[in-house]
């Protein structure tokens, strides 16, 4: 059954030779009782650990059921330690951190026993052995002999064709000696068992057969026995333990030292414990800073006008720095006008506009000159009004002033999202009285933070009103006016010139007149920003559409684009004029300005690149600029809490790196506590992956134990924070962290602790496993 021909092992140390094993050859029955006697050194031990697959032989060969083993690997010795072989030990062996059931399981765990299988096996052992009333305990609960039964049990609950036994009875009193020899000896009559005694009474009373060793051979045999040849017979197994299996034997470890293992967390976790809380009040800090740069671009909208400033062009009107030597003056532009751009705001480039991603922009507003002809009915009388806030009392009105009074031009325009929403408005003002405007004609009365609004607005609505007179919301909201469309508003007289309507209650009723409705009065949300919106009206840049759309083909605009002169005064005009009275009455579809509202400074930075992109490659003239108000700020506080950031995480990441070399450290003298340990998982088959992944499991156990336990002290910590933050700065909720920034650390952590364990966990798996069971 096992056969070893010429053995050879011979250890050098310095110029000194020692052969543990000189040419042995001899075979062994499958069913017998062989004890090894011989003094100390005489090699007796070595010859057990090769048979058991412990050491490897020099030369020579060692055959199990007629299988060589010259070719084995150590995956092939593994395997056969486990399926084939049982070994006892003097010392037991037995891992303290498992209980007596687990170290039982251990060898058909790794073997892959079913658990219900392992479990009955195991129980079954004990039971053999005499332990069934303490198959539940630990082995610190156990006498001596109690736990070398165990390490019976162990060594057989797997079914080996081999049971090897070093000293077995070497740590026990006589009488247990004679009890543990006695069920060896009942184990014998089931599979070969080889003992290494230096008890020859115990050898001669309960073993068939007794090989006197020494000086690495042997020197006699009571029962010799010659091994016939025999085809290969042997089938190996391989072992292979489960992450599980690795999780659970280091949880029990580090469950037997909580001190060591809190200390050793909370070292670990410092460091996730200071990037936590940097990124808590980074984020924190930055959604202040995002909510303020979102209140400051409510005023600052990247606008495109009709004409634009080209900066470029005015830096580099002023690039000179000699002085001239000639005695004439030069008439010239100066730099601000040379700087000025016509905008080209064709249909094609208000396309463009459009196909803007509404991730980077919600509102877009795009605002014409058409003005609007407006009435109200005012202590029943019909009376023409605006949304202007210039004094209605000034006696020094031009003609062009005029006009812009007749066609009711003024308010301010704010924007409707994409959408059809007024995320707008419902994001940086709050209705004080009323309801946010829900369609087209709905408009709303700005007031300031005061509560105060433009007198002159009030009086151009037809309001009588003097400084200081205090209004009730009641008396404002609700308020209609008769928008009323340029057919009906302007009648043509016998010259050929037009002139407003004297019949306003006619006009105000006609089928084209839409009512406008002061829905709401509405006040900026934050204490930190002005707002966009003037004091005074403000109407959608939807209405603005339609009112172009409804004038565009009317009478009088038909008249003043084949007029040379103005129809309604009669007076010429130059080409300039012409196009701003056209304009004013609906006849011109060109945008006044396009007021593009990013929600955050990066957003602007992405709607600038889009802009840029519609530049590139055209001529100068073709070109269409915009002024960006909110830029400076941009570049200042773009990177800034990033960068920042970084910094201060870099300096926390400092830390993680201390503990990545610690819980190195902590490995490797996990190693060395449990140096036993791993040669009884080795002797039990377990590979060096499995011993591999035993030290891994351990520090990812601590690894994602320390990076929870940083997230919880960091979170804990927000809230101490958050209160000085909050009497020092006034700001609330600073320290806020983030659940991904969460998940990553606890990643992070885990991964950092397995790579700084990893190493120590290697060398663990590279220990030689004779040499390891002798560690003390």
């Amino acid at each position: 059954m096992l056969e070893l021909k010429h053995i050879k092992k011979y250890y050098h140390v310095g110029d000194t030779l020692t052969k543990a094993q000189d040419d042995v050859s001899v075979a062994f029955r499958q069913q017998e009782f062989v004890a090894i006697l011989g003094p100390s050194g005489s090699g007796k031990t070595t010859m057990l650990n090769i048979i058991g697959g412990l050491d490897r032989y020099d030369s020579g060969d060692l055959l199990i059921n007629g299988k060589s083993t010259k070719d084995f690997k150590d995956a092939d010795w593994d395997a056969y330690r486990n399926n084939s072989v049982g070994f006892i030990f003097q010392s037991y062996n037995l891992i303290s951190h498992l209980s007596i059931m687990e170290n039982v399981e251990m060898g058909m765990t790794l073997s892959g026993v079913p658990a219900a299988e392992k479990k009955r096996r195991a129980e079954d052992a004990l039971i053999r052995i005499g332990l069934k009333d303490h198959m539940h305990k630990n082995p610190s609960q156990l006498s001596g002999g109690q736990m070398q039964r165990v390490a019976i049990a162990r060594a057989i609950a797997n079914d080996p064709e081999i049971l090897l036994a070093d000293e077995p009875t070497g740590a026990l009193d006589s009488e247990t000696s004679e009890e543990i020899m006695k069920l060896i000896k009942d184990l014998s009559r089931e599979r070969l068992v080889i003992m290494v005694t230096h008890n020859p009474a115990l050898a001669h009373k309960y073993a068939d057969r007794v090989i006197e060793f020494a000086d690495g051979k042997i020197e006699h045999d009571s029962n010799p026995h010659v091994e016939h040849e025999k085809t290969d017979q042997f089938k190996l197994n391989h072992t292979k333990m489960s992450y599980f299996t690795a999780l659970r034997l280091s949880f029990n470890n580090i469950r037997t030292k909580k001190g060591r293992t809190f200390l050793t967390v909370f070292a670990s976790s410092i460091g996730i414990i200071g990037i936590a809380v940097v990124l808590a009040l980074s984020n924190g800090f930055q959604k202040q800073i995002n909510k303020t740069q979102s209140e400051a671009m409510a005023s600052m909208p990247v606008t495109i006008s009709q004409t634009g400033t080209d900066t470029s062009a005015m830096m580099t009107g002023t690039s000179t720095k000699t002085f001239a030597k000639t005695k004439q003056v030069t008439a010239a532009k100066s730099d601000a006008e040379k700087a000025q751009h016509v905008n080209k705001l064709t249909a094609s480039y208000l396309s463009y506009i459009n196909k803007l991603p509404k991730a980077d922009a919600k509102n877009i507003a795009v605002t014409y000159g058409t003005g609007m002809n407006l009435v109200r009915k005012v202590d029943g009388t019909y009376k023409s009004v605006s949304f202007s806030t210039t004094n209605p009392d000034s006696k020094t009105i031009n003609a062009q002033a005029m006009m812009a009074a007749s066609t009711g031009i003024g308010g301010t325009v704010y924007p409707i999202d994409r959408d059809g929403g007024q995320s707008f408005l419902k994001t940086y003002y709050k209705v004080i009285a009323g309801k946010y405007p829900t369609q087209a004609t709905d408009i709303v009365l700005v007031i300031n933070k005061d509560n105060t609004v433009d007198i002159n607005a009030l009086k151009n609505l037809g309001f009588d009103v003097s400084e200081n007179q205090k209004l009730d919301f009641s008396d404002l909201v609700g308020t209609k006016i008769q928008l009323v469309a340029n057919d009906d508003y302007y009648q043509k007289l016998p010259t050929g010139t037009y002139m407003p309507s004297q019949d306003l209650a006619k006009v105000a009723t006609a089928s084209g007149t839409k009512t406008l409705t002061i829905s709401g009065i509405i006040r900026v949300r934050s204490k930190n920003s002005d707002g966009l919106l003037a004091s005074g009206i403000a109407y959608s840049a939807a209405l603005t559409k339609q009112v172009l759309n409804a004038n565009a083909d009317s009478a009088i605009v038909t008249a003043q684009k084949a007029a040379a002169t103005n129809v309604i005064t009669g007076q010429s005009m130059d080409a300039a004029t012409k196009t701003a009275i056209l304009t004013s009455l609906g006849g011109n579809d060109t945008p006044t300005s396009i007021q593009i509202y990013p929600t955050s400074f990066k957003l602007k930075d992405k709607v600038l690149d889009y802009l840029d992109k519609y530049n590139k490659g055209k001529a100068k003239a073709d070109r269409v600029i915009y002024t960006d108000l909110a830029g400076t700020v941009s570049d200042m506080t773009g990177g800034l809490m990033d960068a920042i950031t970084y910094v201060l995480v870099a300096f926390a990441g400092i830390s993680l790196v201390t503990s990545m070399i610690m819980i190195a450290i902590i490995t490797y003298t996990s190693v060395l506590e449990r140096t036993k340990e791993i040669g009884v998982l080795k002797a039990l088959g377990a590979r060096k992956k499995d011993i591999t992944r035993v030290f891994d499991a351990e520090t990812l156990i601590l690894g994602f134990g320390a990076g929870v336990f940083g997230i919880v002290v960091a979170w804990a910590l927000t809230f101490p924070i958050n209160a000085v933050l909050l009497s020092v700065t006034g700001l609330s909720g600073v320290a806020v962290l983030n659940p991904v920034h969460a998940i990553v650390l606890v990643l992070i952590s885990t991964v950092l602790t397995i790579l700084g364990g990893h190493v120590p966990a290697r060398m663990a798996a590279k220990k030689d496993a004779a040499i390891a069971l002798r560690a003390e």
